[in-house]
């Protein structure tokens, strides 16, 4: 993994803790949901012009991965409702990549030694403060349970991701695809659920919180996509998990979450993971 690619991963993480921190202090995490996706929508359709069109070869993933991507937005926002930023983000993206590194023998990824070992670092980081600081003693299970949940699923749109942009001949290409669509799915279900009046009126009065977030979220998924055909799939979906400590921070200084020594211990871990990863 190149300086280049790895540091662009790292403004990647920085990115998506920043909209998750977003979608966290809003008001209500589904509506806000909504909003991001449909200025995702938005965006991809101004530059879907400007690119070519993805190889068929990967159309079946694009179209799997969207149910995935709209079940993730769900299931995040539910979980934020019963679990501070500062331990659910770190639960739900650390166990992902140690799920992809798993799988990485079935994609024929090659793993050296030393990035096997800066996975399972980054990935113990990030779950230690969950576990053995033992604050899941203090919360509602519930948000528990839909952070593991969202792990498994985060850990199959990147497996589906990482084998379509690969198969689509364009990372750009197929993230505006991908981002174009993924907010019909999660609008549908929400207007369903609480009415599309009520949707499209929060919409309306939040659109400029919306975008910041969509054009976060573009980027930074963007550029997990684009290094997915540069090097490992779970080198680059461990290396991005140092989002965690970006969360944490935002948590902590804007939430007035507390951050702990198991917290800063696995910041530490996570660290050390990524900087492995990057050399080995």
């Amino acid at each position: 993994m190149t300086a280049v690619v790895a540091g662009l991963i790292v403004l990647s993480a920085l990115m998506h803790a920043g909209w998750n921190f977003l979608v966290k202090r809003g008001r209500d995490g589904h509506l806000d949901t909504v909003s991001f996706s449909l200025g995702c929508s938005a965006i991809a359709a101004c530059l879907l012009p400007f690119v070519p069109f993805p190889d068929t070869a990967c159309h079946p993933w694009l179209m799997a991965t969207l149910v995935v991507h709209v079940a993730y937005f769900l299931t995040l926002a539910e979980a934020y409702r019963h679990a501070d930023l500062s331990l659910a983000y770190p639960l739900m993206r650390g166990m992902a990549p140690m799920l992809v590194a798993l799988m990485a023998p079935i994609l024929g990824e090659a793993m050296t030694s030393v990035q096997t070992a800066g996975i399972v670092m980054i990935g113990l980081g990030i779950v230690l403060p969950a576990w053995v600081g033992r604050p899941w003693q203090k919360v509602d299970k519930k948000g528990l349970y839909l952070c593991l949940l969202n792990a498994a699923i985060i850990a199959l749109y990147t497996l589906m991701d990482g084998i379509g942009v690969r198969l689509s001949g364009n990372a750009l290409s197929y993230t505006l695809w991908l981002f174009l669509f993924n907010s019909w799915g999660i609008l549908t279900v929400l207007a369903l659920r609480r009415g599309l009046s009520e949707v499209m009126q929060h919409v309306y009065r939040g659109w400029r919180i919306a975008m910041l977030g969509a054009c976060m979220s573009m980027a930074s998924y963007g550029i997990v996509l684009w290094a997915m055909t540069q090097t490992s799939i779970p080198a680059v979906a461990a290396l991005r998990e140092m989002s965690v400590i970006f969360a944490a921070l935002l948590g902590t200084w804007f939430l007035k979450e507390r951050l702990g020594r198991w917290r800063i211990l696995g910041a530490t871990f996570v660290g050390l993971g990524a900087a492995t990863i990057r050399w080995g």
